[in-house]
């Protein structure tokens, strides 16, 4: 029997949801996994950024010139070419010394001999560039902000002169482990005057001489140049004996920019470091240690310069031979002060008891002398404002005789 009654029957299966398809699945984890794996790049990059190591920092100012630290890249720097030659044919008139990948190139080349000096920051060297003598400060990574400030001052456009010691390449030298900052200069044999003096004394001519070309490089300090090529005034804040040099032909040179501040004329600002250094107590001005010194007026700085000019001019002056011989050497107040005095003592003989150094009776009779004496204490008045401008000393002792060989 044929059972049509079930001819009609259909029987439907339901079907199973369909679900997205597997790839889209796979997309939107990928998708995910991206994000994430971005913001954790991007929280190492911003870690690293804030705790990057401090050779990272110090080298962000220099390109990486490895490749082509061969002189053959530099066609000016031939086998023989004179350090000096190469700084006026590379500065390209700005007056702000040589191009990074050439200071670059002198540094790495540069052979240490000797060490000649110890300061504040580490140690002075005398070095070798191609049978040349070169002047070494070595600084310390702990030290950067120092380095980093000294090679800034020096590479001010139009800062370039005789009477200022000249600069020549800053580099970082890294071995992985340690990091040194180097500031090359010029090498001047005789040392510093604080040292000169200490071995030699002076006639009138060569005191006048000194004195002249140091009262000249402060001066180019201090002046303000304008113009698209334009100086900025600059105040050293550190001048003393030891900070000056002494050149082959009698002339001085200031040294040790690294407390200088400068006044920007566009913004009326001095670009004082933020800290809390001051110069050497035993030249420091009346108005340092007392601390009323205006902050925001570069003059203020001016006059406590000239301030310290005086007792470096004391220092000199006691060991210029007259014929009658002439005192031995010694440092300012060191018949008032001990060896290293702290700034309590110096405020008490400088300020509260208004004490000077001792100039001699005898030095009347000389005219140089003489003119050298007012001038000291017109130099160290307690008043600043009445202290006279390093150019109007600079023409003081030019008129004291004929001093056309002087290349400052």
């Amino acid at each position: 029997m044929t059972p049509f009654c079930n001819d009609n029957n259909q029987h439907q299966i339901p079907q199973a949801v369909q679900g997205p398809p597997m790839r889209y699945l796979l997309l939107a984890g990928a998708v995910v996994v991206s994000l994430l794996l971005t913001v954790v790049l991007v929280a190492i990059v911003c870690y690293w950024h804030h705790h990057r190591p401090q050779n990272e920092r110090i080298r962000r100012g220099f390109p990486d010139v490895e490749s082509i630290l061969d002189r053959s890249e530099l066609p000016l720097m031939g086998p023989h070419t004179p350090i000096r030659d190469i700084i006026e044919l590379t500065s390209s008139g700005s007056g702000s010394g040589l191009p990074l990948l050439v200071q670059r190139s002198i540094a790495r080349q540069i052979q240490l001999i000797d060490i000649i000096g110890k300061g504040r920051y580490g140690e002075v060297w005398r070095g070798r560039w191609r049978g040349e003598f070169v002047a070494v400060k070595i600084f310390s990574s702990r030290d950067e902000r120092s380095w980093f400030r000294e090679v800034e001052i020096y590479q001010t456009v139009m800062l370039r002169h005789d009477c200022l010691l000249g600069f020549i390449a800053a580099d970082n030298k890294d071995n992985g482990t340690w990091t040194q900052l180097w500031l090359v200069t010029d090498y001047h044999e005789n040392g510093s005057l604080f040292d000169y003096l200490m071995r030699y004394t002076v006639d009138t001519a060569g005191m006048i001489r000194m004195a002249l070309s140091i009262a000249t490089g402060l001066a180019h300090l201090h002046m303000d140049i304008n113009g698209n090529k334009g100086k900025p005034a600059i105040a050293h804040r550190d001048l003393k004996s030891k900070n000056i040099l002494v050149k082959s032909n009698g002339t001085c040179a200031i040294a040790d920019l690294g407390l200088a501040v400068r006044y920007d004329s566009v913004t009326d600002t001095i670009d004082i470091l933020p800290n809390n250094r001051v110069g050497t107590n035993r030249y420091l001005a009346p108005e340092c240690l007392d601390e009323t010194l205006n902050m925001n007026h570069i003059d203020s700085f001016k006059r406590a310069d000239v301030y310290a000019l005086g007792l470096v001019y004391w220092e000199l002056a006691r060991r210029c031979n007259t014929g009658g011989g002439c005192e031995e050497y010694q440092l300012p107040y060191y018949d008032m002060l001990p060896n290293d005095p702290t700034i309590e003592e110096v405020r008490k003989v400088v300020c509260t008891n208004k004490q000077r150094p001792v100039i001699p009776n005898k030095w009347q009779s000389c005219e140089d002398l003489r003119v050298m004496s007012k001038l000291m204490k017109e130099c160290w008045y307690h008043n600043p404002a009445a202290r006279l401008p390093a150019l109007r000393i600079k023409k003081t002792l030019a008129n004291l005789g004929a001093h056309d060989d002087l290349k400052c």
